[in-house]
């Protein structure tokens, strides 16, 4: 029998624009507040891509952060994989685009969107490609510019979105690595968390921006958000024949403070064993998890040999988790 490979993480990067929009700031031209906003989410503030700026500029900063932590060059790798769901273009892909800039020229790249779930579905995608020993060297990102699709107006809406991007190098691992990963979708309740307008569907030439707007049902999504999130975690932990207490860190999607306490409850895991951001950098859809999961290395808080449970929640609906050693 041949000896299982793993997909290990070799390096992390992340990278946020340099400009900085608070909830006050917000409360200039819509109906919020600072404290209206901070009670409902916990977020206190998040980043804003500049004019001209694209997912793609994002993710390249986040990419050559975790190359250079990874000690690889784009000559290395062997494969690219992009979670977003705001593409610089609708072809070519964003992976495209990056590889170009890296200089990876012939390795396969593309995008996987499962809105705030990409970074988990890319990192899964990722992994099979390993396992199946295919490739040896996988760049994984996960870039949003979100900011650019809100209705600046909604309230409901405007105050949660923020933009960013993280990335892994993943290197095939005869020892430690990715253990499991666990995706799951529903897209019957595509309506409660969407973008109503496509290519081939509900397009309007001639309309401001083509209608491209977020649309949420809030309570409706935290409420699936929430349940999802418990089944995931047990489903995870039972595949591995683990414990919840085993688990050392849980690096959740930043989406809602109240979301992730939930999830840390469920666990019976203290909060500051929960790498949060949210507070900081808002909801950045797929960026959310690879940008809390860079900030925690790079802090130091997270250690080799720690065991990881990452998971994320978004639009389609899509779910999904990934347990690590890191």
């Amino acid at each position: 029998m041949s000896e299982r490979i793993y997909s290990r993480i070799a390096g992390t990067g992340s990278y946020l624009p340099e400009k900085v929009l608070t909830n006050d700031d917000l409360a200039q031209f819509v109906d919020t507040s600072d404290e209206w906003i901070t009670a409902r989410t916990g977020i206190r503030e998040r980043h804003v891509a500049a004019e001209g700026e694209t997912t793609c500029d994002l993710a390249y900063q986040a990419a050559i952060r975790a190359m250079e932590a990874a000690g690889v060059t784009g000559a290395d790798l062997d494969l690219i994989v992009v979670g977003t769901t705001t593409p610089d273009l609708i072809f070519p892909s964003t992976a495209c685009l990056l590889q170009a800039r890296l200089g990876a020229s012939g390795c396969g790249a593309f995008d996987v969107n499962a809105a705030c779930s990409g970074f988990i579905y890319a990192l899964t995608v990722a992994d099979q490609f390993i396992r199946a020993g295919t490739v040896r060297t996988v760049l994984v990102v996960g870039s949003e510019t979100l900011t650019r699709m809100l209705d600046w107006g909604d309230r409901s809406t405007c105050v949660l979105f923020g933009d960013g991007a993280g990335a892994v190098v993943l290197k095939a691992d005869r020892e430690t690595g990715i253990l499991s990963t666990h995706l799951h979708a529903d897209g019957a309740k595509k309506e409660l968390l969407w973008n109503p307008v496509g290519v081939s569907a509900g397009f309007k030439p001639g309309e401001k921006n083509a209608g491209v707007r977020v649309l949420m049902t809030g309570n409706e999504v935290f409420k699936h958000a929430v349940k999802a999130l418990d089944s995931v975690v047990e489903e995870t932990l039972e595949a591995n024949g683990l414990d919840r207490h085993d688990i050392d860190w849980l690096i959740p999607h930043q989406a809602n403070l109240r979301i992730i306490e939930a999830t840390a409850k469920r666990l019976d895991m203290p909060m500051d064993r929960v790498v949060v951001t949210v507070d900081r950098h808002g909801n950045t859809s797929s960026g959310s998890v690879p940008l809390a999961l860079d900030e925690a290395i790079r802090s130091g808080r997270v250690q080799r040999g720690q065991l990881l449970l990452l998971e994320a929640f978004g639009g389609g609906f899509t779910w999904g988790a990934v347990l690590l050693r890191y």
